[in-house]
């Protein structure tokens, strides 16, 4: 596998697993009126496919970063997703006060990467 390819794979991998576990997480928060235990079996589901794609992003991953990096990248990427997820599906606002806290979450990022000071 290419060098290019080991560094960019990851990334989509994980594009790919934290939608699928963001579903598997809140998708449920819209159907409030179905039994606990199925949307826990649903979820459950969900997450596997979600593990089928991020277990793969961090064994190909951890030739070209670090597990800390990986992680990071997993936590931006969430991040993001959850709040798309949060504004299309759940119908939810994003206020200032989240576009503050997630701008501390990407400046943290940004230290991750930076390497030793």
């Amino acid at each position: 596998m290419s060098a290019t390819m080991v560094k960019v794979l990851p990334i989509l991998l994980l594009l790919c697993s934290n939608v699928f576990m963001t579903f598997a997480w809140y998708g449920h928060l819209r159907f409030t009126d179905r039994p606990l235990w199925l949307v826990i079996l649903a979820s459950w589901g969900i997450a596997f496919v979600e593990y089928c794609f991020a277990v793969p992003a961090n064994r190909i991953g951890h030739a070209a970063y670090s597990a800390a990096e990986l992680k990071t990248m997993q936590e931006v990427i969430t991040l993001a997703i959850f709040a798309v997820f949060s504004v299309l599906y759940l119908k939810e606002a994003l206020t200032w006060n989240h576009a503050v806290g997630f701008a501390f979450i990407a400046l943290g990022a940004f230290f991750v990467f930076k390497g030793p000071l």
